[in-house]
């Protein structure tokens, strides 16, 4: 059982503790991770989405966020999102390659599997440059079917005008293309 710390509007713990189960039930307020990889491919900015398994408990077969993940209790956001990197893709970064981007704050509330699902997160938003082909990756085949590059601007037009199926924010894109913008210049 995943256990995961209540949190404030700031994504700061309370001291209260909620299974993730009953955090989606009843839409307690709870951090994740979202890390987005990308690189320049022919002088685009080309972003890597995943593709969440039919399994998952919300969003099944959607493209998301390259990695993303609930934060355990007693655990910090870049913590999290190294481990996400390392589960599901088999990405191993260091600490100071993630780029903050910012922090969302959002709940929903949607049915998937016949049951209610209701999210409400606080998430802060990391960008990764990492140029890797999509079958070098080491996919977790529990959360993900597949990874594939997107030229920014498609992903961008297939969010926006809702002809990819997907779970992203264009709040969240926003993020990402600025934060590209910002470190593009600083790629190793």
């Amino acid at each position: 059982m995943e256990i995961l710390d209540i949190v404030d509007e700031n994504g700061l713990p309370t001291g209260e503790t909620i299974d993730r189960e009953r955090a989606h039930t009843l839409g307690i307020r709870h951090r994740t991770s979202h890390v987005w990889i990308a690189r320049i491919k022919e002088g685009r900015l080309q972003v890597l989405l995943q593709k969440r398994s039919e399994e998952k408990d919300s969003y099944p077969g959607c493209y998301d966020i390259s990695s993303a993940g609930h934060i355990p209790a007693g655990v910090d956001f870049i913590p999290s999102a190294l481990r996400e990197l390392r589960e599901e893709l088999g990405v191993e970064a260091k600490a100071d390659q993630l780029h903050f981007c910012g922090q969302r704050r959002f709940a929903f509330n949607a049915v998937f599997h016949d049951r209610e699902f209701r999210d409400n997160q606080v998430s802060n938003v990391y960008l990764l440059w990492l140029d890797r082909e999509e079958e070098a990756f080491s996919l977790q085949k529990e959360e993900i079917s597949e990874v594939k590059w997107f030229n920014f601007e498609d992903c961008w037009r297939g969010v926006q005008q809702n002809t990819l199926p997907n779970c992203i924010r264009m709040d969240e894109l926003e993020m990402v293309r600025k934060g590209a913008e910002e470190t593009r210049d600083h790629i190793v």
